[in-house]
C-alpha cells in the first residue's frame, strides 16, 4: 500500500492587485464556510474548479483582465480536515449559518492547517481547499510564482470569428 503524500497542493485564482497568498478577501466578507473578521485562504483541489469559483463569484460578465493563478503547496503533516457534503444539511443551500459554525470551529481550534470542504460550484464533486493563515504551521505553505489567466472568451458569451479560431495558437 503506497504512503500517504507529503505535499498536498491546491490552486488559486486571484486579483493581482493584492497579495495572492493571503486571506483578507475572507476577513472582510466571510465565505460559506467562514465567518468575517478569520483570515482563510480560498483555493480548490484543480485549476478547472478554481475557474468556476472564480467565474461564479466574480459575476461581472466581462473577461476578468486582473486575475492570477497559483499552485498552492502544504505539508500534510500538519492536518488536513475534512467536513462532507453529507455531515451538514443543506450544506449548499442560502443560509450558511451551519456551515459558517462548522468552519469557524476549525478555525479557532487550530487542529489542522488544511479544512477541505464541498464545492457548491461544483455540486459537492470536488472540493475547495481553506487554508488557515493564522495556524503556526502556516509559514510551510508555498505558492508558486503568479501566472495571469488566460481566460477562454467562450465563457463570456464571446464567440470569435472562425477564421480567428483556426489561426489561434496556444
Amino acid at each position: 500500500m503506497a504512503s500517504p503524500p507529503k505535499q498536498l497542493h491546491a490552486f488559486r485564482i486571484a486579483d493581482q492587485r493584492h497579495p495572492i497568498l493571503d486571506g483578507m478577501g475572507t476577513f472582510i466578507l466571510g465565505s460559506r464556510w467562514i465567518s468575517r473578521g478569520r483570515r482563510v485562504i480560498h483555493a480548490s483541489e484543480s485549476y478547472a474548479a478554481s475557474l468556476l469559483e472564480m467565474l461564479v463569484h466574480c459575476n461581472t460578465g466581462r473577461i476578468p483582465k486582473t486575475q492570477n493563478w497559483i499552485r498552492i503547496s502544504y505539508p500534510a503533516k500538519y492536518g488536513v480536515a475534512e467536513i462532507k457534503a453529507a455531515e451538514i444539511a443543506n450544506w449548499n443551500g442560502f443560509d450558511t449559518r451551519a456551515t459558517r459554525a462548522q468552519g469557524d470551529r476549525w478555525y479557532d481550534e487550530k487542529k489542522a492547517l488544511i479544512l477541505l470542504v464541498p464545492s457548491v460550484v461544483t455540486a459537492g464533486v470536488e472540493r475547495n481547499v481553506l487554508i488557515n493563515q493564522e495556524h503556526p504551521a502556516f509559514r510551510h505553505v508555498r505558492g508558486s510564482t503568479p501566472l495571469p489567466v488566460d481566460w477562454d472568451a467562450r465563457l463570456f458569451g464571446v464567440t470569435p470569428p472562425v477564421a480567428a479560431v483556426a489561426g489561434k495558437k496556444r
